[in-house]
């Protein structure tokens, strides 16, 4: 949804899903939507305002569909309400977590079983139509509107392009889970007693390793804790097969990020510095890269 903060905050306001005056509080860490805590006759809740974002291959019927799916396999809060544009969501009172406190040994041990749920739960909650995010199929789309666009990184895509099927070609067969797909540390929240991952506007059938990988790149785990948290996941000792196409998909998740935020230099409207976030990202998917290709 384009507009103002207070055109948006008045649409809100407006909802007829309110059944007394609204108070509204902006909430930070968003990158991607507009987000608010509202509060209505004492209970708190969460508005997601965001239209759909053809840039990103963001559809909100889909980011719907696995919220409604994602509460009901008890990963995420209850969607409320929905309608073109906004999405209404019970309000969990729990900080996110931290990359340092993510990178943690007992954390991992909580946040794997929450990933294994999402990959083989939710999808027998999905209804209705839902997408793949297949990362080199984003990427191919991102580097061609880059080109299109004009981007001031346009110089560099050729090369990215050809890593990119490198990897996906090391990356090899793969078996299908549906995804998150954006395994950021402020989308886990922790409650104490348990853990809830929000924020579903990328999620769709890939690749476990998109998740573990995301996982482990967007929070700098070491190879010790990567080795750790593959041979959890997979309850069997690694072998350097996966280890080579988990550390492809890894720098793909990095390079896909970095893209992403290429991207959003361009078109978004979210006060964030993008071009920061492209830089830190471009810098640790060189590393990554560098030490794929030691492999």
């Amino acid at each position: 949804m384009s507009g103002d903060r207070r055109e948006i905050e008045a649409r809100i306001a407006a909802l007829d899903y309110w059944g007394a005056p609204v108070e509204l509080e902006p909430l930070g860490g968003g990158i991607t939507n507009h987000n608010f805590l509202v509060t209505c006759d004492g209970r708190r809740f969460v508005a997601r305002v965001g239209d759909d974002i053809p840039e990103h291959l963001v559809l909100r019927s889909n980011e719907l569909a696995a919220s409604r799916a994602a509460a009901v396999a008890g990963l995420s809060p209850a969607v409320l309400h929905a309608e073109p544009g906004i999405l209404i969501l019970d309000y969990i009172d729990a900080p996110p977590l931290s990359p340092e406190k993510v990178r943690d040994p007992d954390m991992v041990g909580r946040i794997l079983p929450l990933i294994r749920k999402c990959h083989h739960e939710v999808p027998k909650h999905l209804r209705g139509p839902v997408v793949m995010f297949w990362v080199f199929h984003v990427m191919r789309d991102y580097t061609s509107r880059l080109l299109e666009e004009g981007s001031r990184h346009m110089g560099r895509i050729p090369e990215l392009q050809r890593e990119a099927a490198l990897l996906e070609e090391a990356v090899g067969p793969v078996e299908i889970v549906f995804g998150h797909n954006d395994l950021l540390a402020a989308n886990l929240l922790d409650a104490g007693d348990r853990l809830w991952l929000i924020d579903w506007d990328y999620a769709g059938f890939n690749s476990p390793l998109f998740d573990l990988g995301g996982l482990a790149s967007n929070n700098e785990f070491s190879e010790a804790a990567e080795r750790a948290m593959l041979e959890s996941y997979f309850e069997r000792p690694l072998t350097e097969a996966l280890w080579r196409s988990y550390a492809a998909m890894k720098c793909a998740s990095l390079l896909r990020e970095a893209e992403w935020s290429m991207i959003s230099e361009i078109h978004s409207d979210v006060d964030f510095d993008y071009a920061a976030y492209t830089a830190e990202n471009l810098a640790r998917y060189e590393r990554a890269f560098a030490d794929f290709k030691s492999l």
